[in-house]
Parts: structure tokens; sequence; C-alpha cells
């Protein structure tokens, strides 16, 4: 497969991703999510997610556990909006790696966007 074309459907699963965890999902146990890359396999049947999540340990784990109940959902949402052959399988992980200066410019790029989260 093509590396670009691994590349862009990367960049658009990112995207969407942070737009549908961030604005759609209203599920409490899902904190302050943020989606820092995603992984798609060269076949494109599977891509890793990777999220910044709280700082504690159980707080992580329950995200990550209603992310992975909600993965159905999240498949077909984005199946919906992008047009893709096959929608790879969702593998969610916990992000260890996004610094205080990296988060801040995620949450004023959102806050720029101007779309209020549905309550």
């Amino acid at each position: 497969m093509d590396s670009h074309r691994v590349e862009r459907v990367s960049e658009a699963l990112r995207e969407e991703l942070g737009e549908l965890i961030a604005y759609e999902l209203s599920d409490p146990r899902i904190g302050d999510a943020v989606v820092t890359e995603v992984l798609v396999s060269p076949d494109m049947r599977h891509a890793q997610v990777r999220l910044h999540l709280s700082d504690d340990e159980s707080g992580q784990r329950e995200t990550i556990q209603a992310l992975d109940g909600a993965r159905h959902f999240l498949r077909r949402q984005l199946a919906e909006r992008l047009n893709l052959y096959r929608v790879p399988e969702l593998h969610f992980e916990a992000d260890v790696s996004l610094t205080g200066d990296q988060r801040m410019e995620h949450l004023l790029k959102r806050i720029r966007r101007g779309r209020p989260r549905q309550e």
C-alpha cells in the first residue's frame, strides 16, 4: 500500500476521531481524552489510536474501557464521514508523550474552532 495514502488516512482518522470523542460521545467515563496519533497498519485493517488521558491510572483504564465499548459506534460514524473502502478496527491505548505545551496548543485550537461540547 502507498505510504502516502496510509499517512493521509491516519491523519483523517485522527481528526475525525478527535471530533467524535470530544463532541459526540456523552459517556461520563470519557474524561478529557485527546487523540494524539493514529497508526494505521499497511493493509488498512487495524488502527492504533493513541490518546492523552488524565493522570491517574484508574481514570485511564475507565476511559479506555469506555472507548472500547464505543468502538462500533465510532467505526460506523467514521464510515459515514470518510470515503474509505474499509474502515480499520480501532485499538485504543494511552499516550504518555504529550507535553503540557502540546496540550495547551490543542485546547486553544478547539477554542478557536468555536464548537461547544454538546451536553
